[in-house]
């Protein structure tokens, strides 16, 4: 039930921006003491950060409280039928960097060379801090990408290749927090 509570008072942030604590237990039905102890633990895991406080009111200041941009990283891969394109996103979802790979056609060696060469040069770019709190990567790609040979003008052999290669497996070997792997169509 916690869990479920944190990510409730999670989405209420970053749907509204910022909220204090008052705000959340007036919404969520939760009682103000459930709402304080998640809240300070949302912010003791550096997920949440404290605005200025709001002043005006009776009684004590209010004090909103917003998503931490650093409080996550998240990677994304899509693996498109000319290209592949990589990205690392904050807490709020604002790109940090991304890096684009054009080729004729989609040949799962490269697209996994292409995946951990760039995930390297984007920790790269990230202090250590921050890249103890990279999240996952999601991997988007076309379903049953073998059967695009002819769409994507490419070898069967090379495009059959995906067919008994588990991407999400290689890449996971090489990475120190979770993989996922989801149809484009689904992730989108």
């Amino acid at each position: 039930m916690r869990d479920h509570n944190e990510r409730l008072v999670l989405s209420l942030v970053r749907q509204h921006g910022s909220l204090a604590k008052s705000d959340i237990a007036r919404m969520t039905g939760l009682s103000a003491q459930t709402v304080s102890v998640i809240m300070r633990e949302l912010e003791d895991d550096r997920l949440l950060v404290r605005q200025a406080p709001l002043r005006g009111r009776i009684g004590q200041p209010s004090i909103p409280m917003a998503l931490n941009p650093e409080g996550a990283f998240f990677i994304g891969l899509k693996i498109g039928r000319r290209s592949a394109e990589l990205v690392l996103i904050d807490f709020l979802g604002n790109v940090r960097s991304m890096l684009q790979h054009s080729y004729r056609y989609p040949a799962p060696r490269e697209t996994v060379e292409f995946a951990l060469t760039g995930m390297t040069r984007m920790r790269g770019e990230l202090t250590q801090a921050q890249d103890k709190r990279i999240a996952g990567l999601g991997i988007a790609m076309p379903f049953e990408l073998w059967n695009w040979a002819d769409t994507a003008g490419a070898p069967r052999e090379i495009m059959d290749e995906w067919r008994h290669r588990d991407i999400r497996s290689d890449i996971q070997a090489q990475c120190d927090f979770p993989v996922y792997l989801q149809n484009d169509a689904t992730s989108a």
